[in-house]
């Protein structure tokens, strides 16, 4: 805080202006731009167990070092679903966060090269459509294709996502019910 001097025996306070970390609103979002998202993440072999046993998924590929040995890839595999949920993951600050409603669907996904213990994680996402809603005024419809590429550039996940999105004045209108009544 910083005191501004006057000729009153009390200083004036002023308040430091705050800016909070969001994602793009509808409104922001651009058409046919890349949005690169960083930093990139490094994935373990912890992530790969962890996600693996929370989410019941005992493939041997992601579990079993011996037996992976000796199948086509000669080592684990990430669980592709981890890759998936850091892709989408890797997007939100930029992208989605506080100004998204809901995650409409996923369509599209493939992993074109496995990911393996040790690889980073880097991704982008284009949007390719978006258009306002017809039955909820203020908010919109964006379809993403997010790229996951490793640390040499191969792509390891594609998906495309849709999402329900705020415009910026009526989600302002949301949060201040105040501004409504004006």
């Amino acid at each position: 805080m910083t005191t501004e001097p006057q000729h009153t025996a009390e200083p004036r306070v002023i308040e430091p202006r705050v800016i909070e970390q969001r994602g793009l609103y509808f409104d922001e979002l651009e058409e046919d731009v890349i949005y690169a998202h960083r930093p990139g993440r490094t994935v373990t072999e912890a992530d790969n167990v962890l996600f693996t046993t929370m989410t019941m998924n005992t493939q041997a590929l992601h579990l079993d070092a011996a037996w992976s040995a000796e199948q086509p890839f000669g080592q684990r595999l990430m669980n592709s679903m981890f890759t998936l949920a850091t892709v989408v993951g890797q997007s939100v600050p930029q992208l989605t966060q506080g100004t998204i409603i809901a995650q409409l669907g996923l369509t599209d996904v493939s992993f074109p090269h496995p990911m393996y213990h040790g690889d980073t994680l880097y991704t982008e996402t284009m949007v390719t459509g978006k258009r306002l809603s017809a039955s909820r005024p203020g908010q919109g419809i964006v379809t993403m294709k997010h790229t996951g590429r490793n640390q040499h550039g191969e792509v390891v996940a594609l998906a495309t996502r849709s999402c329900l999105m705020w415009t910026r004045d009526a989600h302002s209108q949301a949060q201040n019910p105040q501004r409504r009544a004006e």
